[in-house]
């Protein structure tokens, strides 16, 4: 079982509703819509993206890293730095 399974629903949604937000971006640039009204569309479907990283994230902290913990020993060490580059990587994007 995935540290989000229990989110899996919510997690679904929120990808599909960013799905139709980058369908949405795509029809702009098309259409030839203001550069400016598309950028605002692309801050606001990177945030929804960012929103779903932070969400997956505190499950994976919670869940899979919490287990790995408990266990102690070098699965919790690979766990915690598994995170910890997660972490990094998302604060670089």
């Amino acid at each position: 079982m995935q540290g989000y399974t229990d989110s899996k629903t919510e997690l679904t949604r929120r990808l599909a509703r960013i799905e139709g937000q980058v369908r949405g971006l795509s029809r702009m640039v098309e259409d030839d819509k203001y550069c400016i009204d598309i950028l605002t569309q692309v801050s606001a479907a990177t945030r929804a993206l960012q929103s779903v990283a932070v969400k997956l994230l505190e499950d994976h902290l919670s869940h899979c890293v919490a287990d790995a913990v408990a266990q102690g020993g070098d699965t919790a060490e690979a766990k915690v730095k598994e995170a910890s580059d997660a972490i990094a990587r998302l604060v670089r994007s």
